[in-house]
């Protein structure tokens, strides 16, 4: 899809291999690092946050091998507000098509309670090595200002504008503790845009604490951010970040509501994610939104008539397009619709007497309370009918 005068192309900037990675369960090593890397960037990801190089020698590995195997995705390496961390990441990954994100420290509170200094030489430190990044070579550079949604304005324009003076190119607002609201959320982006040259990139970075993450992310694009910060399946610290396929979903759905689209692949975002999934050793979640075990699939009877007669009756966002399958399951709260759709399959005729009975044994009193999927209801029934007798009516 172009970019026209009525729809705006959001950057989509993955942190799953940084954010996501650094959450408790999540560790990878490099390999698993770089095939996770070369996956997201087929799905078309503009940037891949490799992860933090200064912190540790896998760290280092990881965005060694994955600066020097992706071909169209840039990468983007974590730095503290430190030289130091600067050298190591450039040595690291060099500095072609290498964006450097440093962090700024962007509250009173983390000035006062985790760093001890002051709002000066937070301003200070950030240009500083912004300055140095740049006079290593490094074109884009980015500030990832945390805790910017508890951030003061003279503080945090202070941070915008020194490092802008200093050569950054993009600035990262990010809700760390994920205690905005959309509102809030819009406001806060609507000031930066109003501080920046209107050639700085903005991206938000929201965490999920309230499970607003992607509410404050659309928020923060509609508000004039250019860029969103994710990560598949929206893991990371605490409840997680923002997940990439509830952002592109919405976006393949809702874009010309919001004048906006991406350039995702969301046909190959759940192989992706399995592949994550594998990893990480991370279980997959029954009601997850798009990819959830039974995101597309469900028991209820009343659903399931109308599914039959037409999918899109319950179903607005459509499996196929994100490489899944609906599922009809067989439980309780099933209905004889079901059934009448499985005899039809199996061209078996019965009359209403002989109907309740099977509704009765395979459905309203069956053994168990968890649900099977239809297949194995048909396989069932097939057995038990053709070629047998019916069961009596009780």
């Amino acid at each position: 899809m172009t970019e026209t005068a009525a729809s705006r192309r959001i950057s989509i900037f993955d942190t799953t291999l940084r954010d996501g990675e650094q959450a408790p369960g999540n560790a990878m090593n490099p390999r698993q690092k770089l095939d996770i890397a070369l996956r997201i960037e087929a799905l078309g990801a503009d940037f891949i946050e490799a992860g933090f190089p200064a912190s540790s020698p896998s760290e280092f590995e990881a965005t060694r091998l994955i600066s020097r195997n992706l071909t169209s995705a840039r990468f983007t390496t974590f730095c503290r507000a430190v030289r130091a961390d600067v050298d190591t990441a450039v040595r690291a990954g060099g500095t072609d098509r290498h964006q450097v994100q440093i962090m700024a420290t962007g509250s009173d509170m983390h000035l006062l309670h985790k760093r001890g200094i002051s709002r000066q030489q937070a301003v200070d430190e950030v240009a500083d090595t912004v300055a140095h990044a740049h006079a290593l070579g490094v074109e884009a550079v980015s500030v990832g200002i945390e805790d910017a949604s508890r951030g003061e304005d003279e503080l945090l324009r202070g941070i915008a504008l020194g490092a802008v003076e200093a050569g950054a190119t993009c600035f990262v607002v990010a809700d760390t503790s994920g205690c905005n609201l959309p509102q809030e959320y819009a406001a806060l982006i609507t000031r930066f845009r109003g501080w920046l040259p209107d050639a700085i990139r903005i991206a938000t970075h929201c965490h999920n604490d309230f499970g607003l993450s992607l509410a404050n992310a659309v928020a923060g694009i509609e508000a004039g951010a250019d860029e969103v910060q994710a990560t598949l399946g929206g893991i990371g610290e605490r409840a997680g970040n923002t997940p990439l396929e509830e952002l592109a979903a919405l976006l393949t759905y809702k874009g010309e509501v919001l004048g906006m689209h991406t350039d995702i692949d969301v046909s190959a975002m759940y192989e992706a994610y399995t592949a994550l999934r594998r990893v990480i050793g991370l279980e997959e979640p029954r009601n997850k939104a798009i990819f959830g075990t039974y995101a597309f699939g469900t028991a209820a009877g009343i659903h399931q008539q109308g599914m039959l007669l037409h999918p899109a009756t319950y179903e607005y966002v459509e499996p196929a397009r994100f490489g899944r399958e609906r599922s009809l399951l067989i439980g309780r709260h099933s209905g004889r619709a079901v059934l009448r759709h499985i005899l039809d399959e199996l061209d078996i005729t019965v009359s209403d007497t002989e109907l309740t009975e099977l509704y009765r044994t395979h459905i309203a009193e069956r053994a168990g309370g968890d649900c099977e999927d239809i297949s194995v209801l048909k396989d069932r029934l097939a057995g038990q009918l053709l070629g047998a007798a019916l069961p009596a009516a009780a």
